[in-house]
């Protein structure tokens, strides 16, 4: 791939939207041919020319979302065209299957598209993850997948991948780490069962088998997301203080602070801060009682 074609690359979806409106190819129904179509150019090409997409990151097509699709267009048309390329004789798909099927089904023979050129299977198949994700309504674990495609065999970044689908970086980086979850919750998130923020939620636990668990819990008892993200942190492992011993819960505190108030005589707070670390607050109520703490002190010292 030249360098002027990855320029083109990088700009998404301007790289196939350009700057000029293209030129309209006229053509009588039923009167489409290869040689008539140039590139840039948007076309009535006939359904049956028009090759799958093999690159297609899209992996579920809503039937209901389909029907109403084709309602629309019986009533109102295909207002927005597909996007081809030229392969041969025919035509390959790079976005709109959608409208192809609803079309078909709606019983019509040709549907308007924007041919453009390209070149190579790579060029198409980052076109297609990155105009399909611009413009598509995917689930998260197709966007997920589209995004690894991008990494794995278009041999970019996950900076690039940010660049390309016009995402920050760290969205990139959540959606790939949905990757990582168990192929029950991945399916789970393909059917709506469960939202991105009960995923993300998830990702955090360790426990494939607790993940399972609190996904079921998810599913059948409705847990919001703020539930998940509570189970998440108590799943996490505790920290050790320097004698080994687990950071103390809310019972050992107020354990502790109980034996200290007996000693001094007065209100003292612990405050773990977490790793093993914290601070004890003991309050005075007068210079007097001040002083009574300090030869409580100093008797403590003196002993050991």
């Amino acid at each position: 791939m030249t360098t002027q074609k990855k320029n083109v690359l990088g700009r998404g979806l301007n790289a196939l939207i350009p700057q000029t409106p293209p030129r309209e190819v006229g053509v009588n129904e039923g009167e489409t041919r290869v040689e008539q179509v140039a590139d840039g150019s948007i076309a009535r090409i006939e359904c049956d020319r028009i090759l799958p997409n093999p690159f297609q990151p899209r992996a579920d097509f809503d039937r209901t979302a389909l029907e109403e699709l084709k309602l629309s267009i019986i009533e109102k048309g295909v207002i927005q065209p597909i996007t081809v390329r030229r392969l041969g004789e025919q035509y390959q798909l790079i976005s709109g299957e959608r409208r192809l099927r609803a079309a078909q089904a709606a019983g019509l023979m040709h549907i308007p598209a924007y041919v453009i050129d390209v070149q190579t299977d790579a060029e198409m198949l980052e076109l297609a993850i990155v105009e399909n994700v611009q413009r598509e309504h995917l689930n998260p674990m197709e966007i997920a997948a589209a995004y690894q495609r991008l990494i794995s065999e278009c041999r970019l970044t996950q900076e690039e991948v940010s660049q390309k689908v016009g995402k920050d970086r760290t969205t990139v980086a959540n959606f790939l780490r949905l990757l990582k979850l168990p192929l029950q919750i991945q399916e789970g998130l393909r059917n709506n069962k469960l939202t991105m923020g009960h995923a993300r939620a998830l990702i955090n636990i360790s426990s494939e088998s607790m993940q399972l668990r609190i996904y079921e819990k998810i599913v059948h008892e409705g847990l919001s997301v703020r539930k998940v993200e509570l189970y998440a942190q108590d799943s996490k492992p505790r920290s050790k203080s320097r004698k080994g011993a687990m950071t103390i819960s809310t019972s050992s505190v107020q354990s502790v602070e109980e034996k200290i108030r007996q000693a001094l005589a007065t209100k003292v707070t612990v405050r773990p801060k977490g790793g093993g670390r914290g601070e004890i607050v003991i309050e005075y109520y007068s210079l007097d009682d001040l002083d009574r703490l300090l030869d409580l002190f100093a008797a403590v010292e003196k002993y050991h």
